[in-house]
């Protein structure tokens, strides 16, 4: 299918031929019909991109802070790389569309195979022959709405919401402050719903535009004389702002246009400096509309689909899109007058040159048209990069090509010397795996997993997906009989354990590895080697100064993430088990308390190890990111061993001490990691972390999960009896 990306280094606009996705849980795959082109939030974001370095740094000095500060933390080269591939991720725009369900993903009720709909959401409605969109995101469209108007649907929810926010009633009187598309959508909702409506703009075609669709409007001079005869000499009592400017002047002209505590909402993008004496004097309620309505940014609204009760918060982004359609359809508000170019998806460039000024032709609503489009939705077949490629005695197949494959894993993956292939990589909306297979040089890219477990030129699997469907893609894969090294958590449960246990116990040919980097850093290994010698156990303290993370984010979500403990902490068991060569035998956790504002993720948790060993692992959001984030300190027979960030070491015996610093960069050990993974397959031999030690740290992660929850010691079983164990406490 064809697809706009936009690249964010460079501002290069560009269609790609990029390979169809699968509907997940509770997804719908659409057929796009039409796709509308923001010419206020699209503009503004390639506007952005095409700026050099300088200009980027000085319209976004929050980033430059955080910049400075990593700098500290992490020093000058991987900071300077870590920017350079955030600025290299695509971007997929659009975020307004209409067209066809052709597939379905489970659970996706109230919607059929072969039903029209409008489509919204940043990620969701982009302009790309198929759309995968959460059916929160779906309206079903009436027979007398066509697909061209339906693409305006989300447009239409942003004024919707804003017009809402305002809480305007019947014969009330409205402003609305810019009559480009939002705000010609918005007069209209105004009228509609009955109330005395006036728009302004400084433009005479598009004030001629609003009087066609029946709406009063005049330019923005004529707006005090124009005001007394729609609101009377008191003001209006509601004023939307619907136009984009960095100043604020438009914020001074509402609340002189408003009366006397009335109510001013900010749609568009404006300067928010409010003049205190005129709001004052006023006591004009002001407010900024969030997006198309409550939902927005909600992870488990738009992509787990749970609604909110209607008794309780009427308007979502669902419904406002849902009661725009039905104004569309009840001839209330017409999107038609508003088109003013149809350009092809192939041709999707131009439409950006178009709403940058760069095509000297005037415009309103954009649509982009996708026609007849060739493929088989339903396929899942694989688009070759590499015509003439020839797999090699390590020929790897990628699933996931998120920020953390393409800033940390994917640019170590070439190992030169050794027999290594980069064969495939899927990415379940296919943008990223194309992007990703171009930049990183694989032969092929998909949009499912199922492409490449079930390709034959791949003998070796990488997982970098999100950590709930980790087990499930481990088991499958050793099942193909593929290699797997899959990033960690290996499983968020015991059952997802036990299913990945049998499948490595029914495919012993097969090697299984886990991300567990840490133990493969340089500076770790000098640490292992000196505390080694003494031949005694070891107390080991691991700080980790994690940082805050919102309770949205997907890690925190306990069936996507699986929490920070079995998310993350897991890495910091495996490093204690690597620094002593000893199993956990049990764990004791507490955590602080949440305060509405942390998820558990403020944790001190005691290890003891088989070898007499222990450890404590402060795992902490609470603290402060200029801090480093790791730091181990280790004792044992008369040493002492200190690794801060992986990046210094400083050891102490029989009084000298000496100080090691890796000279450029934090290493975590991710490409010998994964160098050990390859000459594994390619030579055979040991495997890098033995099984023991791989299920073991998850058993850990679970077993401190349970502690927590439990708030006393919990036995960790012996790997043997992991079929039928359960967690019991340490009594």
């Amino acid at each position: 299918m064809k697809q706009l990306i936009q690249n964010m280094r460079s501002g290069s606009i560009l269609v790609k031929d990029v390979p169809v996705p699968r509907p997940g849980k509770g997804f719908a795959l659409v057929k796009t019909a039409f796709s509308l082109v923001s010419a206020g939030t699209e503009r503004m974001m390639s506007e952005f991109a095409e700026k050099n370095l300088a200009a980027k740094a000085m319209s976004r000095p929050d980033l430059v802070k955080q910049v400075l500060e990593k700098t500290k933390r992490e020093g000058l080269l991987p900071t300077v790389e870590s920017a350079f591939n955030r600025l290299d991720q695509p971007m997929f725009p659009g975020y307004s569309s209409a067209g066809v369900i052709v597939d379905a993903g489970p659970d996706l009720k109230g919607f059929s195979i072969g039903d029209r709909v409008a489509c919204g959401g940043g990620s969701y409605a982009v302009h790309a022959g198929y759309a995968l969109v959460p059916k929160n995101l779906l309206v079903r469209l009436p027979e007398n709405v066509s697909e061209e108007d339906a693409a305006f649907a989300t447009l239409g929810a942003v004024a919707m919401h804003g017009f809402r926010l305002a809480e305007a009633k019947l014969d009330e009187s409205v402003l609305v402050i810019g009559l480009g598309l939002l705000g010609l959508l918005a007069v209209q909702i105004a009228q509609a719903a009955g109330c005395k409506t006036l728009g302004i703009d400084v433009s005479e075609s598009r004030v001629a535009l609003a009087r066609e669709l029946g709406v009063a409007a005049c330019l923005n001079d004529a707006v005090k004389a124009k005001a007394v005869e729609i609101a009377g000499a008191r003001g209006f009592d509601h004023v939307l702002i619907c136009a984009g400017t960095k100043g604020s002047e438009l914020i001074e002209l509402a609340g002189e246009c408003c009366r006397d505590r009335g109510t001013v909402v900010s749609v568009g993008a404006v300067g928010l400096n409010i003049p205190r004496k005129l709001y004052y004097e006023k006591e004009i309620r002001f407010m900024v509309s969030r997006s198309y309505g409550p939902g927005r940014y909600d992870a488990a609204y738009e992509e787990k689909g749970q609604d909110y009760p209607i008794g309780y918060v009427r308007w979502t982004e669902g419904r406002n899109m849902e009661s725009f359609v039905a104004l569309l359809s009840r001839g209330l508000v017409r999107a038609a007058p508003l088109i003013t170019h149809r350009i092809p998806i192939e041709e999707g460039a131009r439409a950006y040159e178009l709403i940058k000024g760069k095509i000297d032709e005037p415009y309103l609503g954009v649509l982009l048209s996708y026609g007849n489009q060739p493929g088989d939705a339903a396929s899942g077949e694989a688009i070759p990069l590499i015509r003439d490629f020839q797999p090699s005695a390590v020929s790897v197949g990628v699933i996931g090509a998120g920020n953390y494959a393409n800033a940390t894993f994917l640019p170590v993956m070439n190992v030169p010397g050794l027999p290594l292939s980069l064969t495939a990589i899927a990415s379940e909306r296919g943008g990223t795996a194309r992007e990703a297979g171009e930049k990183f040089g694989f032969a092929k890219v998909a949009a499912d997993a199922e492409a490449i477990l079930s390709d034959s030129d791949v003998n070796s699997v990488v997982i970098l997906t999100r950590h709930d469907t980790h087990s499930d893609l481990v088991v499958r894969a050793l099942n193909a009989g593929k290699h797997v090294y899959c990033e960690k958590p290996l499983a968020l449960t015991l059952d997802e354990l036990r299913s990945v246990y049998f499948a490595a116990a029914q495919n012993p040919g097969c090697l299984l590895t886990v991300g567990y980097n840490r133990r493969f850093a340089p500076l770790a290994e000098k640490m292992k080697t000196f505390l080694g010698e003494t031949g005694e156990p070891l107390a080991i303290q691991y700080t980790v100064n994690a940082g805050y993370l919102p309770s949205t984010h997907w890690t925190q979500d306990p069936e996507v993430g699986g929490g920070r403990i079995i998310g993350e902490a897991c890495h910091m068991i495996d490093f204690l088990t690597y620094l002593t060569g000893a199993l956990p035998l049990s764990v004791h956790a507490l955590a602080l308390p949440n305060g509405g504002r942390y998820q558990d993720d403020n944790v001190s948790i005691q290890i003891t190890l088989s070898d007499g060993s222990f450890g404590t692992i402060h795992y902490l959001a609470n603290g402060d990111r200029s801090y480093m984030k790791e730091r181990v300190e280790a004792f044992s027979g008369g040493r002492i061993a200190v690794l801060n960030d992986f990046r210094e070491l400083d050891t102490w015996s029989a009084g000298e001490i000496r100080k090691l610093k890796s000279a450029f960069r934090v290493n975590k050990g991710h490409s010998r990691s994964w160098k050990a993974f390859v000459e594994t397959v390619a030579g055979g031999g040991a495997a890098p972390i033995a099984l023991e030690e791989v299920f073991a740290a998850s058993l850990a992660a679970f077993a401190v999960a349970e502690s927590i929850r439990q708030k006393d010691a919990i036995q960790i079983p012996a790997l043997e009896s992991l079929s039928e164990i359960s967690l019991n406490r340490g009594d």
